[in-house]
């Protein structure tokens, strides 16, 4: 769905998608999915660990989303919006699972799809689960920090703005994250290229 500016196409801009959805438009939020779907969905599989259950708390946050459009503001950007309510499905389904073990991810096609390109794709494939498995055993406030920051290059403001708390939180959260997975993740630092890990130890991002 896009208007035309003189001769050039433009995609119209989500706020005004979201209007025309709350308005009655039948296509509006399917466009606004179709243009944010990617990057929701590498966030709640970073942050769950399972295609499946990332893939229920996807489908759970954008109906919230849909039914909930006409209590946008608009005080913050439709993908900060967006990604509140995924992270929010996401802590939802981490508390009804929470003595449950944690399912390895298996599905190498759907993985494949977020997972950073590297010279070597097995070794990228390897390292990224290790560094999915570590997340899951971080504290949830932590994990949501450190997956926005460092893997999805997120700024601190903005990743403030998702998680609802000051930048200072964000900074702290990061540093105790990335403090925490360190001795989890220390077995990777002779692996070949694909990863830093000596970055954890400088309060840089983690290897993704």
């Amino acid at each position: 769905m896009a208007f035309v500016s003189g001769s050039k196409t433009q995609p119209i801009p989500d706020k005004e998608l979201l209007a025309r959805h709350v308005a009655g438009d039948p296509g509006a939020f399917s466009e606004l999915v179709q243009r944010h779907r990617d990057r929701m969905w590498a966030v709640a599989l970073r942050t769950l660990g399972d295609p499946e259950d990332a893939s229920d708390a996807l489908q759970d946050a954008f109906l919230s989303a849909y039914r909930a459009a006409e209590r946008f503001r608009g005080d913050a950007a439709v993908t900060t919006w967006l990604h509140r309510i995924v992270v929010n499905a996401c802590l939802d389904r981490l508390r009804r699972r929470a003595i449950r073990p944690v399912v390895s991810m298996g599905d190498d096609a759907t993985f494949d799809a977020v997972a950073p390109k590297t010279p070597d794709p097995t070794v990228a494939h390897e390292l990224s689960l290790d560094v999915t498995a570590a997340l899951q055993r971080i504290p949830y406030e932590q994990r949501a920090a450190l997956i926005l920051v460092d893997m999805m290059g997120y700024a601190v403001d903005e990743a403030a703005a998702v998680l609802q708390v000051p930048p200072g939180t964000i900074k702290s959260r990061c540093a105790r994250g990335r403090a925490r997975l360190l001795p989890l993740l220390g077995h990777l630092r002779n692996r070949p290229a694909g990863g830093n890990v000596e970055s954890t130890e400088e309060g840089g991002g983690i290897p993704t």
